[in-house]
């Protein structure tokens, strides 16, 4: 019987990369099969030319036209889309059926709603949010929530290798990373760390009302509490408890919001 370590040998020498850069880079699959895999997220040719006619037809296309189109087309590729969504172009789409939008929400140009992973759940967007243009929401491994009446800058970035949940009325500004997983196990210097395993300290979760400064990072593991804000700049990589404003690489609480300043 092979020990532990051997095991390990093992799997990481059929395993030489990522999980998913393994799967892309796998000859044992046809180049097909990987694009349906990593777009529409199973086997199925019907799925796929549904998926490529909507792409192709509405996608990238600009004006009122590409606005009516989309709001006419994709109903037939997502999971679920509320009443009065508005989807701007050039938005990266994979596994379609796992994405849930509610009502009156907006996707701007240039977004990423990649859902893929095993979780189930992949990503759910609540009623009245708002997502700016070059935000992605990517989940590698678990899923994505975001509370209703969530408002999310351009350019920030949502990843979930187990969990990420945003309150209810989460206003986040620009260039804000919620960043669930994704840390390597790096204790071993006879094999390469993008070998070793991907470890997570569980996601993030976030309570209604909270406030994120432009430039903040979120790390896996962190809990805020309810109308937390967090300063522009911080790094948060633990709890903090609701009313909170915090500060600083690492975020610590810099006053709660329910006490007088000035007492």
């Amino acid at each position: 019987m092979m020990n532990d370590r051997t095991a390990e040998d093992v799997a990481s020498r059929e395993r030489p990369y990522t999980d998913f850069q393994s799967q892309l880079t796998t000859t044992a699959k046809n180049p097909l099969h990987k694009y349906m895999d990593m777009q529409i997220g199973m086997r199925s040719v019907r799925v796929l030319l549904k998926y490529e006619f909507v792409m192709m037809l509405c996608n990238s296309r600009s004006g009122a036209l590409g606005y009516i189109l989309r709001k006419l087309f994709y109903p037939w590729i997502f999971g679920k889309i509320g009443r009065n969504v508005t989807f701007g172009r050039n938005i990266t789409i994979r596994h379609p059926h796992k994405i849930k939008i509610g009502d009156n929400c907006i996707v701007d140009e240039n977004c990423v709603l990649d859902a893929k992973g095993d979780d189930p759940r992949g990503i759910e967007i609540g009623d009245n949010c708002v997502l700016s243009r070059n935000n992605i929401l990517s989940c590698k491994g678990g899923h994505i929530k975001l509370g209703d009446g969530t408002n999310i800058a351009q350019n920030s970035l949502v990843h979930s290798e187990k969990a990420v949940e945003l309150g209810k009325n989460t206003l986040v500004a620009s260039y804000v990373y919620f960043v669930g997983g994704g840390n390597h196990d790096f204790s071993r210097t006879d094999i390469p760390i993008i070998q070793q395993p991907s470890l997570t300290r569980g996601g993030i979760f976030i309570e209604d009302n909270c406030w994120f400064g432009a430039g903040v990072i979120v790390l896996d593991g962190s809990r805020i509490g309810s109308d937390t804000v967090v300063a522009a700049g911080a790094v948060v990589n633990s709890d903090l408890p609701a009313y909170s404003i915090a500060v600083g690489t690492p975020a610590r609480v810099l006053r709660n919001r329910l006490e007088n300043p000035e007492s």
